[in-house]
């Protein structure tokens, strides 16, 4: 999908795919916005380093928090989600959704938890600089290691959580377009 400062939102959308966080301006603007379409829950939280915005285009979805005053919002098109940095965040849609994420072009570090989803306990959780990991990458790449490890998806509750099923995300075909497109450095 070619960046540029100009781009149809719903026409985008109908290229993208769960949790793209596919960059849509050109390199180097600050902030960037980020463009998914979810239909699926977020198999992980996501916690970023810097503040971040999520924008409800079209659908419904829930954003859980953890470690927040606030458990969750519940969005619909037109809303807007302001996400301090530091809080662990999982979007969960109730219906196809399009959603942009604003974040700073240099986002700074990014992790990522999967947590038990009978009681809620951290299984794992991984942090990365996206100056030398594009999230994408970082996704597939920490994902994959989970998928592969029972006794990380073990929990102490004796609730094993199921691999996730990767075959619909774009992670690794997004993490290579943008690495042709030399936009590591916009990390």
């Amino acid at each position: 999908m070619p960046r540029r400062n100009v781009f149809e939102t719903f026409a985008a959308a109908a290229q993208a795919g769960p949790y793209d966080e596919y960059p849509m301006l050109a390199e180097g603007v600050d902030p960037q916005i980020h463009l998914s379409k979810n239909d699926r829950a977020q198999p992980f939280f996501l916690t970023c380093e810097k503040n971040s915005m999520l924008v409800q285009m079209s659908g419904k979805a829930r954003i859980f928090m953890k470690d927040s005053s606030v458990n969750y919002f519940d969005l619909v098109g037109g809303d807007h989600v302001y996400v301090p940095a530091g809080t662990p965040h999982r979007i969960v849609p109730a219906e196809a959704s399009v959603m942009y994420r604003y974040k700073a072009n240099n986002a700074g570090l990014e992790a990522v938890s999967f947590h038990c989803e009978a009681c809620g306990e951290l299984l794992l959780q991984e942090t990365w600089d996206t100056a030398e990991e594009v999230p994408q990458t970082a996704y597939l790449r920490i994902t994959r290691s989970f998928n592969d490890d029972a006794t990380l998806r073990s929990c102490s509750c004796g609730t094993v959580t199921p691999p996730i099923d990767l075959a619909d995300f774009r992670w690794g075909e997004i993490a290579e377009e943008l690495s042709a497109q030399g936009s590591e450095a916009a990390w």
